[in-house]
């Protein structure tokens, strides 16, 4: 199993390092309109990481993109905005 490192390197904007069978890391910046969708009780640093988790069930960490907006998530996988609070803990 993977571990999810999440670090907040400015506002809005998050490096995000998988150790995995590969390291890997990645820049994810989040738009405060979209993640107040889907936080509910949570901080944005625990989406991220519960995005990272949906992302992992589905691909290889060497599989997702190096830099995204956490939006991009919806269009390859439509059922995100559903399934994230599963992975919110």
């Amino acid at each position: 199993m993977a571990t999810i490192e999440v670090t907040e390197t400015s506002p809005n904007s998050f490096s995000v390092t998988v150790h995995g069978s590969h390291i890997t890391t990645h820049q994810v910046s989040v738009k405060p309109d979209y993640a107040g969708g889907l936080l509910g009780s949570h901080n944005v640093a625990e989406l991220v990481s519960a995005s990272f988790q949906f992302l992992l069930d589905r691909e290889s960490n060497t599989s997702i993109l190096r830099s995204f907006d956490l939006s991009v998530i919806e269009r390859y996988f439509p059922e995100y905005p559903k399934a994230i609070n599963r992975y919110l803990k």
